[in-house]
């Protein structure tokens, strides 16, 4: 795995061995970024069940200011920060080591202490964690997490039809690869 453009442009990141993780595919998130690149530099973005942290980093990589990778799974905790750590990433990165709904309502806290809301949050739950979906997008189309025309990206199976609305929040785009999809949101 490796990150694709910008500044850390071919720098190759770790992944877990064995079925932990289910890493998003290289072109899938050329894909993303690709559809992101106009408004990407200077955002503030959240990477939910972050992983290898491979969203998140490809996202600094291409000028995000700010990154929030939530992960509770310790190992890949270890492994995002080991990541940050060979790629010399030591401003713009925060690691949550919590629980999806926890680290969201951690950042909904810090938005009401006036720091800016986020302008992406990218979530890839366990595909067969379908109720974490809901419990995810429900909390965000509640809350006043994103910013003005901040945007949310789920991954998820292809095969898995994702609602299209929750709360505030509406899906306006679905792109299709392989076996993945990504489910667009705003509210």
């Amino acid at each position: 795995m490796r990150v694709i453009a910008g500044t850390y442009k071919s720098r190759i990141l770790k992944s877990l061995k064995g079925l932990a993780l289910r890493p998003t595919s290289d072109r899938l998130r050329e894909t993303l970024f690709n559809v992101l690149a106009p408004s990407i530099a200077g955002s503030h973005f959240v990477d939910l069940f972050a992983g290898t942290g491979a969203i998140g980093i490809e996202a600094l990589s291409r000028g995000v200011a700010e990154v929030v990778f939530i992960e509770n799974h310790a190992p890949a905790v270890t492994l995002i920060r080991r990541n940050l750590e060979s790629l010399g990433i030591d401003t713009g990165a925060t690691v949550l080591p919590v629980d999806a709904l926890r680290g969201l309502a951690l950042l909904s806290t810090r938005k009401m202490e006036a720091a800016p809301g986020f302008d992406y949050v990218f979530l890839d739950p366990p595909y067969a964690a379908a109720e974490d979906y809901s419990r995810v997008l429900e909390f965000l189309g509640s809350t006043e997490l994103l910013a003005p025309g901040g945007i949310v990206i789920a991954e998820h199976r292809r095969s898995f039809d994702l609602p299209e609305e929750f709360g505030a929040l509406k899906r306006f785009r679905v792109l299709k690869q392989g076996d993945a999809a990504l489910s667009f949101y705003r509210r």
